[in-house]
């Protein structure tokens, strides 16, 4: 397998983080989202990605785009460890977990709309920022509750066992902490990303750990 991806980019981190969870080997090509304007952006990787973003997997001359359309392939070609529950309502609810982060907060603060909203608005980069951390803290702050208030708590985001909610959640910390979010409001969810990290399939996935990292 070949994952096509940017040490930064929350989206390729989730799909690192499966990965790894599911003890799977995989080579990295790198494609850096600022250098040269964005390598993209290039001819020769719209070619592979017409959405011109990041991750793409390529597995047996499958090309597979989306990061939790890549997850969900990795769920069911490769059933364990499982990264959804069994019964319909619990996998609904970690569904539901990870979309908050995965289709409400992350794509409102993506790298290529957070750069239309400074250049098209006439946005100073505080400005930027407080774009950014306006749906973060929104998201953020609902999920805290999501987590609270469902019946099957545990170590992670739903029981005692990762799945895709952590996957989703993990990431866009990062995301949080580099826009200058206060993530002080959120102890759960502080007390999951400290569990999640303590296991390698996290660890490794991170950021500064990836051969392309700056």
């Amino acid at each position: 397998m070949k994952l096509y991806t940017f040490f930064r980019s929350s989206a390729s981190y989730r799909v690192r983080i499966a990965l790894n969870l599911k003890g799977l080997t995989y080579e990295q090509a790198p494609i850096h989202l600022r250098r040269g304007g964005g390598e993209q952006l290039s001819a020769a990787y719209k070619a592979i990605n017409p959405q011109a973003l990041v991750p793409t997997l390529e597995d047996n001359g499958k090309v597979l785009t989306q990061s939790l359309a890549i997850i969900e392939y990795l769920e069911e070609k490769h059933p364990n460890p499982p990264l959804l529950p069994k019964d319909p309502a619990d996998k609904a609810l970690v569904r539901s977990m990870a979309m908050v982060i995965a289709c409400e907060v992350h794509p409102i603060q993506n790298l290529r709309v957070l750069k239309y909203v400074k250049k098209e608005y006439n946005q100073t980069d505080e400005q930027v920022n407080r774009w950014a951390q306006q749906w973060i803290d929104l998201g953020l702050s609902a999920l805290e509750q999501m987590i609270v208030a469902q019946p099957k708590r545990g170590k992670y985001c739903f029981g005692d066992a990762p799945t895709l909610a952590d996957i989703c959640l993990v990431p866009q910390l990062g995301n949080a902490r580099r826009y200058g979010c206060n993530l002080s409001r959120y102890p759960n969810i502080l007390a999951i990303e400290k569990d999640c990290l303590a296991l390698p399939a996290f660890a490794n996935a991170a950021p500064e750990k990836q051969p392309d990292a700056e």
